[in-house]
């Protein structure tokens, strides 16, 4: 015995372009506005991961979420309930991991819709400070002055007292005097006056960026790692200035390269002018636009995938007859007709995703050789991937024409 199939075994390009057509033509308004509201938020959330000082742990947690939702959309069941049981605790052991990247997560988002920035100091102030720091330099005088950005520090600054004085060289050299209370600790310098002095700042353990670096290069460091503001050091013993941003220390040479540093920060949180929020935001978008696309590409698959892909779709199908058992010795010249037309019913992805090879209407041929040509089809002998449900078929009977030995 043996199976005989005359209708061709290929993929049906036609149906699957069909939905997918569907798809993306079936585009509504809140459809738009839904990805356009994703996208911002998975650019947020790219930018903020670039930032983390944990993103190769953050890169494990995407490997294995990804993993999570290929099971989902395939419907592995046992990967996915265990999966399921691993992100339970996963959420918490990542809270736990990326706390203070979280909290500068949800403090940026607000301080993107809030336009804040920071003061911008006097030219005069900065010029006294940036000669000053490599003055101190020369001298071997250690020093460790703060310049805030938009992100507020008060979490981060521990101790110190409160001035409010206008900054000038007369100040800065008498709150670094050996004999002054908290000499030692970092200078605040918010717009043109010192905040505050004696502060201590959180170390860093980076040592690898530290290098050589003393105390004070991992104060500074470790205020840069977990805020947008900028920390200029100067080391007592080897006599050299250094900068602290963006999780970055940097070595420099002069005071020329110094302002140019600062300049760069100040272009970043401060404002020389009052510039329309739409415009500030639409310049901002220009200097991320690579993680834009990025975002818009997640999004749209997103939706794809869980919008349209998961909701119920009703399509008619020509299932193919495929006649089985026939006696040795006989031969199907022709079936008419060759498919029969069945409804489905089930979630758009799954027809998208299901090969025309598991779709087949099976006839049982052994009656040929007593003469019979002419078999009924119904429901029962339709083969279907188990994700569809079969809603309608029309009932009728298959002829064969068959050459007898």
């Amino acid at each position: 015995m043996f199976c005989w199939e005359l209708a061709p075994r290929k993929v049906d390009v036609s149906l699957r372009g069909a939905l997918l057509n569907g798809m993306i033509g079936g585009l509504r308004l809140v459809d738009v506005l839904d990805i356009v509201i994703v996208s911002a938020l998975c650019w947020i959330a790219i930018a903020w991961v670039r930032e983390a000082k944990a993103r190769v742990a953050l890169g494990g947690v995407a490997a294995i979420g990804a993993l999570f939702w290929g099971a989902t959309w395939l419907d592995l069941r046992l990967t996915t309930n265990l999966l399921q049981g691993f992100f339970a605790i996963a959420a918490l052991v990542v809270v736990v991991i990326f706390q203070d990247d979280l909290r500068r997560f949800f403090e940026g988002i607000t301080l993107w819709l809030v336009r804040s920035a920071t003061p911008r100091p006097a030219t005069d102030a900065l010029e006294i400070l940036e000669e000053l720091c490599f003055s101190f330099a020369r001298g071997h005088v250690g020093a460790l002055f703060v310049l805030p950005g938009r992100e507020p520090l008060a979490r981060l600054l521990d101790g110190g007292h409160y001035l409010g004085g206008r900054v000038s060289e007369a100040l800065l050299r008498s709150l670094l005097d050996a004999g002054t209370p908290g000499h030692d600790g970092a200078i605040i310098v918010r717009g043109a006056k010192v905040d505050r002095f004696g502060v201590h700042l959180p170390l860093s353990t980076e040592w690898s960026e530290i290098g050589e670096g003393g105390t004070r290069h991992a104060a500074g460091l470790g205020l840069a790692e977990r805020s947008d503001a900028l920390t200029i050091i100067v080391s007592e013993e080897r006599g050299e200035v250094s900068v602290a941003w963006r999780g970055r220390l940097t070595r420099l040479e002069d005071p020329a390269e110094l302002h140019a540093l600062v300049e760069r920060f100040l272009d970043r949180t401060a404002k020389r002018r009052r510039e329309p929020w739409f415009k500030s935001r639409v310049d901002l978008m220009r200097r991320h636009w690579r993680e834009g696309i990025l975002a818009v590409a997640v999004a749209s698959s997103m939706w794809v995938l869980t919008g349209p892909g998961a909701s119920l779709d009703r399509t008619s199908k020509a299932v193919p007859v495929v006649i089985e058992n026939i006696p040795e010795g006989y031969r199907v010249a022709s079936i008419e007709p060759p498919s029969v037309n069945v409804e489905f019913e089930g979630r758009r992805r799954d027809f998208v995703l299901a090969p025309q090879a598991d779709f087949q209407v099976r006839v049982d041929g052994d009656l040929v050789g007593q003469g019979r040509r002419t078999f009924s089809v119904d429901e029962a002998q339709v083969e279907h991937p188990p994700e569809l449900q079969i809603v309608g078929m029309e009932t009728i009977k298959i002829r064969l024409s068959v050459e007898s030995p």
